[in-house]
C-alpha cells in the first residue's frame, strides 16, 4: 500500500491532483480544504494517502496529516460512508473540527457537509464518538505530510518526523490538554468533550488556558 506521495504537482483537476514523482504520474483525490492549501503547478507536495480499493476501480486519496488520514480510515468505517462522503465531510470541517463534533456529539456539524443527510450524520456521531479521544490524543505528536522538492514516494511507514515546531499547532494542544485531564483523572470521553467545546470557544488558546477552560466545564454545577 502507497501511505505517502511527495513529488511535484503538474496538474490541479476539480477534486484531484496529479503529481509527478521521479516520472511517474499519481492521481491523488483531495478535499476541497486540502486543495485550498496546496501548491500551483510545478510545486512540491507531499500527502499521506489512502489506497480505495473496489471491483472496478483503484482511487488514491491524499490528506496533510496523518490525523486526517485516521480520521478518514475512521469515517470510512461506518456503513453508508463512502471515500467521497468522507471527503467531504473533512472538507468541511477539517480534521479538528470532525474531532470536536464527534466529541461533542454534534450531528448538525457532521451532517451541514454537502451530500450527508441527519440520519448519515447521527450514525457517523454515534458510532465514532467512543473514538474520538484517541484520535485527538494523536494529534501531539504526528508530523504533516511536508516534503521538498525531491520526489519520493514511501510504502506502509511515512517519513521520520521533522523538529518540532516552535508555536504549537492547535492539535498538539488539544493532545497535551487531553493526557493532562487524563493524568487528572477525568475519562476519555469526558475529556474530550470538555477539550472540544473549550477549544471551540477560544480557537488560539494554548495548552494551560485550554486545560483551565476545560476543567470549568468539568467542574461540578450548582
Amino acid at each position: 500500500m502507497i501511505g505517502r506521495i511527495a513529488g511535484r504537482l503538474d496538474y490541479r483537476g476539480a477534486d484531484h491532483v496529479l503529481i509527478d514523482v521521479r516520472g511517474v504520474g499519481y492521481i491523488v483525490y483531495v478535499s476541497d480544504r486540502t486543495m485550498a492549501g496546496l501548491p500551483g503547478p510545478g510545486g512540491a507536495v507531499a500527502l499521506y494517502t489512502d489506497l480505495q480499493v473496489r471491483e472496478d476501480l483503484l482511487q488514491l486519496y491524499g490528506f496533510p496529516t496523518l490525523v486526517e488520514k485516521e480520521w478518514h480510515r475512521l469515517l470510512t468505517s461506518v456503513q453508508g460512508v463512502g471515500a467521497k462522503a468522507s471527503t467531504a465531510i473533512l472538507g468541511t470541517l477539517g480534521a479538528e473540527g470532525v474531532s470536536r463534533a464527534i466529541a461533542l456529539g454534534d450531528w448538525a456539524a457532521v451532517k451541514a457537509a454537502p451530500g450527508i443527510g441527519p440520519k448519515l450524520a447521527q450514525r457517523v456521531v454515534l458510532e465514532l464518538k467512543d473514538k474520538a479521544p484517541a484520535v485527538m490524543a494523536m494529534g501531539g505528536g504526528l508530523p504533516a505530510a511536508t516534503g521538498d522538492a525531491q520526489a519520493e514516494v514511501l510504502e506502509d511507514n511515512p517519513a521520520p518526523p521533522p523538529a518540532a515546531p516552535a508555536v504549537q499547532s492547535s492539535a498538539s494542544v488539544q493532545a497535551d490538554a487531553l493526557s493532562a485531564l487524563g493524568n487528572l483523572g477525568y475519562g476519555p470521553g469526558e475529556a474530550a468533550g470538555a477539550v472540544a467545546e473549550a477549544a471551540g470557544a477560544a480557537p488560539g488558546a494554548d495548552t494551560p488556558a485550554l486545560i483551565r477552560a476545560a476543567l470549568k466545564l468539568l467542574a461540578p454545577k450548582g
